[in-house]
């Protein structure tokens, strides 16, 4: 789980900047079609893909964090009264039905536009259960409530501190549907009539924000689809800023247009987001999103479990190696200080999930009035703007040691594709267009290290051969990627540093 840290743009504001050939529709109007320019799916903030969460991943969350609590309640209560076994037995039963209870009665599902009421009766609904479970338990043990002290006590505070955690549960969900960190975005390719079938399922159910409608089709197309504003072409779909907080492209054409189809998923599927294809099974009845499916294209498929065990697997082995690390980071900045006067860090604006432009940290290796920036020139063996200590630790890696900094906020990972900067070229043209899959590795977040890094492929890119060989490891790590892997991979990443001198860094 993640946040965003640093402000980020409006929706307004990003949706403002296509690129620069494509035709853009400014909708000014706030009619009963159509809320300004923005549309009728506007969140608070436009969060980045990478750091949204889905419900579902959340509500485990919440279940471990209830379990936790619903134990400790159980046990605070049996060391303060300190009864006997054949007594405290049926609370422990109770505490250990109650997290079931409040499965079984989708206390944890969280339905969109249920009111906070509705959760409040899913709730006492299961600690009703609770007690029913207790009674039973205590006529069995054939005590009776041997201690009607305690069972009220324990009762009253695990019925006080379910309520509590429930009330900011449901308030923590609510708060990331509105301010756009739970509900998914996507944007429309095609202002059809199954375009407009899509986003009148959406408006009834809030499962998706629109955000976009794009058509090639610029002289017939409308200003908006219900609103949804239409903000150019699929040309400039490619190079929208908008993208990075977009988690599918839908393509909403009539899908028994199968020329039409495959001329935009050949278009579209260089995109690091995944496209689909919205296929409307009724017609007629538009009153749940399910209703219509989606026939996935291309892109990386998603895994919320995985995509969560990633995020912990970095906080935690980010924090541990920030904590080891910070005595040599201290050294480094230090002799980085000491060495040419200039600042210990180095920002420099690099490609992240989904296209993101990210900040991203190192400290600083090159002399400060020659740095660069875009990688316009990519280091060489004996580089003159390489500094004295900056041979030192692009040598060693010690250089990308800040870099930990973007894993805990989110923008990176410990393990994937190593991030390269926003215009970064190998010889005189720009790298990314020297492969057609090259965004594919965009598809996950950056690593500090990777499968590509333990595998030879280190330092510059200079040649399209070298470039291809790069996107290739990439590519093959991201449908591989596993908890192991990356373990694996973090193991061997010293390693290999170490064996690998002839690396230009």
């Amino acid at each position: 789980m993640s946040s965003a840290i640093a402000p980020r743009p409006e929706l307004e504001d990003v949706a403002a900047t296509d690129a620069p050939p494509a035709p853009r529709v400014v909708i000014d109007d706030d009619s009963a079609e159509g809320v300004g320019r923005r549309g009728p799916f506007r969140p608070g903030r436009l969060v980045p893909a990478r750091a949204r969460m889905q419900v579902r991943s959340l509500s485990r969350l919440f279940r471990v964090i209830d379990g936790l609590a619903f134990a400790g309640v159980t046990a605070a209560a049996i060391a303060i009264a300190r009864p006997t076994p054949d007594v405290y037995a049926p609370l422990v039963l109770g505490a250990l039905a109650l997290l079931p209870a409040l499965y079984m009665l989708e206390a944890y599902t969280f339905h969109r536009r249920e009111t906070l009421g509705r959760q409040a009766l899913r709730v006492s609904a299961a600690l009703g259960a609770v007690g029913v479970v207790v009674v039973l338990a205590t006529l069995v043990f054939g005590r009776g409530l041997a201690n009607p002290a305690l069972a009220a006590g324990w009762g009253a505070a695990l019925a006080v501190t379910t309520a509590v955690l429930h009330l900011a549960w449901w308030r923590a969900v609510d708060h990331g549907r509105r301010e756009g960190g739970l509900t998914p975005n996507v944007v429309v390719v095609g202002a059809t009539v199954n375009a407009e079938r899509f986003i009148r399922a959406a408006l009834a159910t809030g499962d998706v924000n629109v955000l976009g409608v794009f058509d090639d089709r610029a002289d017939r197309s409308p200003h908006q689809v219900l609103g949804v504003p239409v903000l150019g072409d699929t040309g400039s779909l490619l190079a929208h800023r908008i993208m990075p907080y977009v988690d599918r492209v839908i393509i909403a054409v009539n899908a028994t247009a199968q020329a039409r189809v495959g001329q935009l998923v050949e278009r579209l599927e260089i995109l690091p987001n995944p496209v689909s294809l919205f296929v409307d099974l009724d017609r007629e009845t538009q009153r749940n999103a399910s209703l219509a499916r989606f026939v996935d294209l291309s892109g990386a498929a998603t895994d919320a479990r995985r995509a969560f065990v990633k995020r912990a697997q970095d906080l935690v082995i980010g924090s541990l190696g920030l904590l080891v690390a910070a005595p040599i980071m201290l050294l480094v900045a230090l002799a980085i200080k000491l060495d040419t006067p200039g600042p210990v860090f180095f920002r420099q604006r690099r490609h992240g999930f989904n296209n993101e432009a990210i900040l991203v940290w190192k400290f600083r290796s090159m002399r400060h009035e020659a740095a660069d920036a875009k990688a316009a020139r990519q280091v060489t063996a004996d580089d003159d703007r390489v500094t004295r200590v900056g041979k030192l630790i692009r040598k060693t890696s010690l250089d990308e040691l800040p870099q930990l900094f973007n894993v805990l906020r989110g923008e990176m990972s410990m393990v994937g594709p190593r991030p390269h900067a926003i215009g970064m070229k190998s010889g005189d043209v720009e790298s990314e267009t020297l492969v057609a899959r090259y965004a594919h590795r965009h598809r996950m977040k950056p690593g500090v290290t990777g499968w590509a890094a333990i595998n030879g492929s280190r330092g510059p890119v200079d040649t399209a051969e070298q470039v291809q060989e790069r996107v290739a490891l990439d590519v093959e790590y991201i449908e591989r990627q596993s908890f192991w892997l990356d373990l694996y991979i973090i193991a061997m990443t010293i390693p290999c540093l170490l064996g690998d001198r002839s690396a230009v860094r």
